[in-house]
């Protein structure tokens, strides 16, 4: 038995066959308050970067929705919207894949990999606008490695989830050209050894990434768009919740949906909702940070807009068993 209404659920979102029905009940995660990050192309205050502006993870009431593989929800609305941000992130990975937009699209289609690898990891750096062209900024500041040069940070604007913090500057960009010199290229240091695998190359890689100001999130995003554009072969397997800061969102939501703090716990369960539900985990990332705000209507898309699989998204939902 995985999913349990102990009450009548309010709302077209809350569906579950009696065969799902339980007695069971889990703990629920605490909510809490992360940092909030503008979602629009508007040059962050440096309060933001201090912890200043907060947002309030939205919690919905509880409707008596129970299910194992999201032990700390207790609302199938909440569930529902999971199931939603789910569906829109694995279809953005998919079109990453297939048809990458805009400067991932000019990635993907250089011939020079190296400038491949530092136009990728310009864009997560700066991150998209959310807007009409989210690559503004990116094209004005971005620079090429053939001239040794760092981006232009004066007067650039940074999308929702960027890397740039005043504290660190262009710390990050000249820590990660200066690694990859050191190591015979970018694609030479983010292949690592031949020997190995995709899950260890990515945990090893993801190591080596730590610079000053580039935290979990954009060391994720990077080796999940390098592998989805084909630049190395990389399973991001893991959301690597034990580098993650405090207030970060995603690792918040990571623990609150499966309903404990034990990382090794939530690392199983994530793997267990992967399976479940057939969205890879490197789509967790955006999908957790996604559903984290308060505002529904303002999903990050990180340069990809592109429609949910409606067939995707009812098996997802299926699985978590809400509409």
């Amino acid at each position: 038995m995985i999913c349990s209404k102990k009450s009548p659920v309010v709302g077209s979102a809350a569906r579950s066959s009696s065969s799902r029905r339980s007695s069971g009940s889990s703990t629920a995660g605490a909510a809490a308050s992360p940092p909030a990050q503008r979602r629009s192309g508007h040059k962050r205050p440096s309060s933001e970067s201090k912890g200043v502006l907060v947002r309030h993870m939205r919690r919905s009431p509880d409707d008596g929705y129970r299910h194992d593989l999201v032990p700390g929800l207790r609302s199938s609305v909440d569930a529902a919207r999971l199931a939603d941000e789910l569906a829109f992130s694995a279809a953005r990975l998919r079109r990453l894949r297939q048809d990458p937009p805009g400067l991932y699209g000019e990635a993907a289609a250089a011939e020079d990999r190296e400038e491949a690898a530092w136009l990728l990891f310009q864009i997560v750096f700066f991150s998209p606008l959310e807007g009409e062209d989210p690559w503004a900024s990116i094209r004005e500041a971005r620079t090429s490695w053939a001239s040794g040069e760092l981006p232009r940070l004066e007067g650039a604007q940074f999308g929702p989830r960027t890397a740039h913090d005043p504290r660190h500057g262009d710390a990050a960009p000249a820590a990660y050209r200066a690694w990859a010199e050191r190591n015979g290229g970018q694609v030479a240091a983010l292949a690592g050894e031949q020997s190995w695998t995709p899950q260890h190359r990515f945990e090893r890689v993801f190591e080596r990434l730590g610079f000053p100001g580039f935290g979990r999130p954009h060391r994720i995003e990077l080796l999940a768009t390098a592998g989805a554009l084909g630049l190395v072969e990389v399973d991001v397997w893991s959301l690597q919740l034990r580098s993650a800061a405090a207030t970060d969102p995603v690792a918040v939501t990571a623990k609150r949906l499966m309903g404990v703090s034990d990382q090794a716990l939530v690392r199983r369960r994530l793997r267990e909702l992967a399976s479940a539900t057939g969205v890879p985990v490197a789509a967790f990332d955006l999908a957790f940070y996604n559903w984290a705000s308060p505002d529904p209507e303002a999903r990050v898309t990180a340069g990809v807009s592109v429609d949910p699989d409606p067939d995707e998204r009812e098996l997802i939902a299926d699985a978590l068993g809400v509409a």
